[in-house]
């Protein structure tokens, strides 16, 4: 059986009103939409790469 995954949880905290559309997309990418909404993510390179494109409007925690 394979290890389990680490998870993020990641949290919407700015607004994507005024912001490039790729960064828009990223936030969509990432299940987010409105602020304060919150995603559990499997710790992936790839969701790493997305979380530090919007790094300014997003929060990141370890989950458990």
């Amino acid at each position: 059986m394979a290890a389990a995954q680490n998870t993020l949880r990641v949290t919407q905290t700015g607004s994507p009103i005024g912001r490039r559309a790729d960064q828009r997309a990223t936030l969509i990418g990432l299940g987010l939409n409105k602020r304060h909404r919150s995603r559990e993510l499997e710790d992936t390179p790839a969701v790493r790469g997305m979380i530090a494109k919007v790094k300014h409007l997003v929060q990141v925690d370890e989950a458990e």
